[in-house]
């Protein structure tokens, strides 16, 4: 049986009006920075003369900085003011992108792209802000919105840096992500209300606590494999169908990837209605069908070894598919793990999203890989895998669950306080 927090008793302050909106333009806008280079990678092999499996590297690389940033960064949205935290952290990330931008060199772009990961955290310190921002009772459809946003920057990212990398050259999405994410710290500064610190504990807790939660939080482990494994497979497909759609079975270039990736889009207006469908039926059946969505997209994507329209319609089908599979997915997960405690959803978030980019990161790699060593069908192969790893973790979850598994758990971090719904306007 579940417990209430006493702070969920104190009234959410309402939300400025066009705020929302505003919240998740700046998810999709951030989060781009992470992404794009996926799609530009065989312009910067071909710029730097490096193989196009060593410059894939550098979307590994950025996840892996995105996933150390969640870990070290994040926690910090539970101690310090928000508003503040957001606008430093794309502060810092425009700077890196610019100086991606300018890199002489490979080695160069890679730490700079370490910087970019590390920053490109914003929307994940804005979700648990905006879930303290409403009633219980509309989180759901609050993180679907923001969701919508992320996601769609994510799969858009790909669209952008393909379009413009084609035209002006690899270095042209780096300077002109530098000068978007400069006028979004402006824009955040401007807009965002003031929020009263959740804990005053120090920051070494702040990071065990994280520790802490992953072990005792059933919930937040649910999430965790749900995420990590689907995650995986869309890291493993998007970064191995640049290197097959331009590679020589169908010899296009990567204004064909920002297509797909256009086409994909399409799954961010399921997101609001996602958190809907979890406010009014929970978190593990949108879950369920999620997995056997991202299983068929598996099974789909293998018709991109055809080749020719039929292979990239297949490809643009197996994409979307996974790409709904992963949007409602995270939406379900984190509103999950959002219902448990308002006072530690920033470190809830951290585990979370941090065990999640480790997938992904891990997803791409081992993408890169299959595709080099066995081509194609391997990539369809790893995503399914992945999905079957899934619904096994959803099985046993449902046999050794004592209870609900949306119900919130009881226990909380030490250095906790109950201001987290406590919003003032600017």
């Amino acid at each position: 049986m579940s417990t209430t927090d006493p702070s969920l008793s104190a009234a959410p302050a309402r939300v400025p009006r066009g705020l929302l909106p505003i919240m998740a333009l700046a998810c999709g806008v951030a989060v781009a920075n992470a992404y794009f280079p996926q799609a530009i990678t065989p312009l910067i092999a071909h710029g730097f003369h490096i193989g196009e499996a060593t410059a894939a590297t550098l979307a590994t690389v950025t996840q892996l900085g995105y996933a150390a940033g969640l870990f070290l960064l994040v926690p910090l949205g539970d101690r310090l003011s928000r508003r503040p935290l957001i606008t430093v952290l794309l502060g810092v990330a425009a700077l890196a992108l610019l100086a991606a931008g300018l890199a002489p060199a490979t080695g160069p772009l890679l730490a700079a792209a370490v910087v970019v990961g590390l920053a490109t955290v914003v929307p994940q310190i804005m979700l648990p802000m905006a879930a303290g921002m409403v009633a219980p009772e509309r989180q759901g459809a609050v993180t679907g919105t923001l969701q919508a946003g992320l996601v769609g920057g994510i799969l858009l990212a790909r669209t952008f840096g393909g379009v413009l990398g084609e035209q002006l050259g690899w270095r042209a999405p780096y300077l002109v992500a530098a000068a978007l994410t400069a006028l979004l710290a402006v824009v955040l500064g401007l807009t965002l209300p003031r929020s009263v610190p959740a804990v005053r504990t120090g920051y070494p807790t702040l990071l065990a606590d994280t520790l802490r939660l992953l072990r005792d939080q059933r919930p937040l482990r649910r999430s965790v494999y749900f995420q990590v494994t689907l995650f995986g497979g869309f890291g493993a497909a998007w970064t191995a169908v640049t290197l097959l759609v331009t590679g020589p079975r169908y010899g296009m270039g990567t204004q064909a990837v920002g297509l797909l990736a256009l086409i994909g889009a399409a799954s961010v207006f399921l997101a609001p209605a996602a958190g809907r469908r979890v406010d009014h039926y929970g978190a593990d059946r949108l879950n369920v069908w999620c997995i056997l969505l991202g299983l068929a997209s598996g099974a789909v994507l293998l018709t991109g070894l055809i080749g020719g329209a039929v292979g990239l319609v297949g490809l643009a089908i197996g994409l979307l598919l996974l790409d709904v599979a992963v949007q409602c997915g995270q939406v379900a997960n984190q509103a999950r793990i959002f219902a448990l405690r308002p006072e530690i959803r920033s470190r809830l978030n951290t585990g979370y999203m941090t065990c999640g980019f480790l997938g992904a990161g891990a997803g791409s790699w081992l993408g890169t890989r299959a595709y080099a060593q066995l081509g194609w069908g391997a990539v369809c192969a790893l995503i399914a895998l992945a999905a079957l790893v899934a619904v096994a973790a959803w099985l046993h979850g449902r046999r050794t669950s004592r209870g609900p598994a949306d119900t919130p758990a009881r226990s909380v971090p030490h250095g906790t306080t109950s201001n987290d719904a406590r919003f003032v306007r600017r």
